[in-house]
């Protein structure tokens, strides 16, 4: 398939930049991958959709607060600094971004919070924007660590041009976050409130989880019309033995297993064993998943409504069915659904 075959005409309006007011209360389109029939729901009616021992599985990243801004020696000019990944936990080294890129160069030192909380210093130019820093710290991993929550704000997509709030740091975590890593949020498990979580408990229903730290290539474009030429950007994923077993049971059963956003699909298509059945993984993913394309493990999916020509887009394509999927997205533009990582929902069953 063509990068140009997944564009379709999404409003500024329909961009959600605050998040519903209500967790479960969001919208939710149902869509039968078999037939295309679509249902309007509200998100905490994904209840009605799910039976005794089947399976949700939830990604349990959890988004640290990215985004630093420092003061760049001599100069006082602001930086804005935002972490992607760690290197070496012994040595504070860290993959960044910065903007302005222009001004930063090697041996450059920043300093961030009123008291120079924290002390950075570039050790290399990777990329364009990209730098490898250290930070210059004493104390143990905990005040480090506490340091960073203390002066780094909730990384919203660049897309959401305001603050992030108090409010964005709870709303912008789905509620069963646990394993810190992710620079973004696994968007489709930001609509699960915990009184719906005990609800779907009580019904019977099992949580299955694994962990893909989300990355920024979550938000990159593609850049090439040919599909099979663009390279994802590859995140960690952890899938642990307890949740091979629940996800491998339910197969056997042939009972719903759902998974709950992109990411969740990711790490699960990414450990897929000969015989066609999930295995444990504490591995690296950069697998991009467009139609054609045959899934072995979920028969059943929560996800966002995602931008044009996005990869997420292109990953729900492959699971609805193409045609399904876009004409999904032409109601969804009709009747107003909210788009991206604060907008509505879509379960396709």
């Amino acid at each position: 398939m063509k990068l140009s075959q997944f564009k379709f005409n999404l409003p500024d309006s329909l961009i959600a930049h605050e998040p519903s007011d209500k967790r479960d209360e969001a919208r939710l389109m149902v869509l039968d991958r078999k037939t295309g029939a679509i249902e309007h729901k509200i998100f905490k009616d994904v209840l009605g959709y799910f039976d005794e021992k089947d399976v949700m599985i939830l990604n349990n990243t959890k988004v640290f607060p990215a985004r630093l801004y420092g003061n760049k020696e001599k100069t006082g000019a602001t930086i804005e600094v935002f972490l992607l990944r760690e290197l070496n936990k012994d040595l504070r080294l860290w993959d960044v971004l910065v903007d302005p890129a222009r001004k930063i160069r090697v041996g450059n030192k920043l300093y961030f919070g009123d008291d120079d909380l924290l002390v950075a210093e570039v050790v290399d130019n990777t990329t364009s924007r990209g730098r490898t820093i250290r930070f210059l710290f004493d104390g143990t991993n905990e005040e480090f660590r506490r340091n960073i929550e203390i002066l780094g704000e909730t990384p919203l997509p660049k897309y959401i041009k305001r603050k992030a709030t108090e409010e964005d740091k709870e709303r912008y975590q789905t509620v069963y976050a646990k394993n810190e890593g992710a620079v973004a949020a696994p968007t489709a498990g930001l609509h699960f409130s915990r009184e719906l979580m005990k609800r779907l408990e009580l019904k019977g229903i099992e949580f299955a989880e694994v962990t893909l730290h989300v990355g920024l290539g979550t938000f990159r474009q593609v850049e090439v019309e040919d599909l099979t030429k663009h390279k994802m950007d590859s995140e960690q994923y952890i899938i642990e033995e307890p949740t091979v077993r629940m996800i491998n049971n339910a197969l056997v059963e042939k009972r719903r297993i759902c998974a709950v956003g992109t990411t969740s699909m990711r790490a699960i298509e990414s450990s897929v064993s000969a015989a066609r059945n999930l295995k444990p993984a504490n591995d690296w993913t950069s697998k991009f998943i467009f139609p054609p394309y045959e899934f072995s493990i979920a028969n059943s999916m929560i996800t966002n409504f995602h931008t044009p020509e996005s990869t997420l887009m292109m990953m729900v394509a492959a699971f609805g069915g193409y045609d399904h999927i876009m004409n999904a997205y032409e109601v969804a533009v009709k009747e107003k659904y909210k788009f991206y990582s604060y907008g509505d929902a879509m379960l396709i069953i």
